[in-house]
This record gives C-alpha cells, sequence and structure tokens, in this order.
C-alpha cells in the first residue's frame, strides 16, 4: 500500500495508506470551489480508497467536529464521535484537498471504546473533511464538515530540523477519571515526532526537508488491541490522540509506532487498575 506519487512542487510524498488517481490540478482548490466541485473531487478520491462500495451519508453511526475556521492550518483540532459505537469497526478520516488526502485510518480492536476519537490534522485548503465509518457488517457511513485553513501542509516547524527530531519516539499517555472493571476509561497519548510533510522548507539550508511521519501506531492493553492507526502526512507533528479503552483484567497499556523511513518506537504505560 506504499507508493510514491509526484505532486506539484516536484516533491514525492509516499502516502503510506492508499494511491489516490485524483490529477494534481484537484489539489489546486479554494474558497470559490462550488458544491458541485467539490462533490466530484470527493467521488474521485472516495472511489480511489473504496472502490465501487457504497457511502451512506449519515448523521447518527459518525460525526465529525472541526473548526468552521482553523486558527492554526498545521494543528486543527478533529473530534470524531460514533453514538453507535458498538457498531463501528474502523473509522477512515479524509481531507479533500490536500496534497496526500487520505489522513488516517482507524482500527477498533476489542478493548477498545469507539465513543469519540480526538486528534490534530494539517490543513492546506478550504476543503470538505469525511469521516467514514466502516460498520461490523461492512457498511459505510460518512459525515462531512467543511474547513476554511490554508497552508498547513507546508508550514514550518519554528525550529530546524535536528530540534524538531530531538527526542524523537519519546511518549506520554495521560489518563481520566478512575477505572472500573467493564467501563471505559479515558486516555490522551502523546508521541513526539516532526511528521515532516516533504512541503516544508528548511529555513536554513532553503531545502525541503524530506518527508518523515508515523505511518503506523498500535495501541493495546495487554495482550488485546485497543486500536491501530494507518497514518499518512496530514497528522500533525507531535501527534496527540484522544481515544478510550475497556480495562478487563490486567496488563500495561503497550504502543508500537513505526515511520515511512523505518523508525521503530515501543513503549508500555501503567494503566489504572479497575475497581470491582
Amino acid at each position: 500500500m506504499k507508493n510514491l506519487r509526484s505532486l506539484a512542487l516536484g516533491l514525492a510524498l509516499s502516502t503510506g495508506l492508499a494511491t489516490l488517481a485524483a490529477p494534481v490540478q484537484s489539489f489546486a482548490a479554494g474558497a470559490s470551489d462550488s458544491e458541485a466541485e467539490r462533490q466530484a473531487r470527493w467521488t474521485e478520491i472516495a472511489t480511489s480508497i473504496f472502490g465501487d462500495r457504497k457511502i451512506e451519508p449519515t448523521d447518527a453511526l459518525i460525526k465529525v467536529e472541526a473548526p468552521a475556521r482553523a486558527l492554526d492550518a498545521a494543528l486543527v483540532p478533529i473530534t470524531l464521535t460514533m453514538p453507535e459505537k458498538d457498531k463501528i469497526r474502523s473509522v477512515h478520516f479524509i481531507i479533500d484537498d490536500n496534497p496526500s488526502p487520505y489522513a488516517a485510518h482507524f482500527t477498533f480492536g476489542p478493548a477498545a471504546d469507539p465513543g469519540e476519537l480526538k486528534l490534530r490534522v494539517r490543513i492546506n485548503n478550504y476543503t470538505n473533511v469525511h469521516a467514514v465509518a466502516e460498520t461490523n457488517d461492512g457498511k459505510l457511513y460518512e459525515a462531512t464538515k467543511f474547513v476554511k485553513a490554508s497552508g498547513g501542509c507546508s508550514a514550518p516547524m519554528g525550529m530546524s530540523d535536528e530540534e524538531a527530531m530531538r527526542g524523537m519516539g519519546e511518549m506520554k499517555m495521560k489518563f481520566s477519571g478512575d477505572a472500573q472493571s467493564g467501563k471505559p476509561v479515558e486516555a490522551t497519548l502523546m508521541i513526539r515526532h516532526p511528521n515532516f510533510s516533504g512541503m516544508q522548507m528548511n529555513q536554513v539550508t532553503r531545502d525541503y526537508t524530506p518527508a518523515r511521519y508515523i505511518n503506523k501506531l498500535s495501541v493495546s492493553y495487554g495482550d488485546t488491541n485497543v486500536f491501530t492507526m494507518e497514518g499518512d502526512i496530514s497528522i500533525s507533528s507531535n501527534p496527540v490522540i484522544n481515544f478510550a479503552f475497556v480495562p478487563k483484567g490486567s496488563g500495561p497499556i503497550k504502543v508500537a509506532a513505526s515511520d515511512n523511513q523505518g523508525g521503530q518506537w515501543q513503549h508500555n504505560f501503567t494503566a489504572p487498575s479497575p475497581s470491582n
């Protein structure tokens, strides 16, 4: 599923998830695009990712919360809510007008409580974002949100590349509330990683920094999977992901991450012990 794809600036980015066949001019859209143009773009992207599978609109199975206008296009907060969480197998998050639209794919395991996910993304243009939920019976349902943002994928880090990579792979995790057997616990995972998009210019050398981003993340509770994430350049630097898990039995929270340049990191966290 990894391919190299030439973009408008002559950059080669590894998509890490799926090769999207949309032409380069598709990514030059702006605020003046009509709804018909946006729908045509989404149809093209959806076909590239899901083939001929039918995608139904929904306002019940998945909801997208995002700012109407981003304060920082490189750090746009996204909340995905799944009210009927027991029906959800996985969630795809797509940013239509980003150079690599397929931002992330979360697949939930037996230890997950998939009621809500929070993450931060880069948004490069005025665009629709789509959250596509796949249910346990294999059906697809999508929710859409329009976000005004510009330049998130090329925004500089505000520090040297060396500083941005210092401590790469370090992780922290915070837990919210008391753990009770069979009830979900909220957690926040923070990973130090620049998630270079390949479109950022080094302010000293004036060269483009090669793309380097987390492309796979696995979280488990003991020996039971909570979720796996396949990611791409649209995930913001120093990723922060809020999720929930169901503590059954005992065991640490295990996190394993890898990036598109072969970096690998693992860390164990002591999970709150459930009380009966």
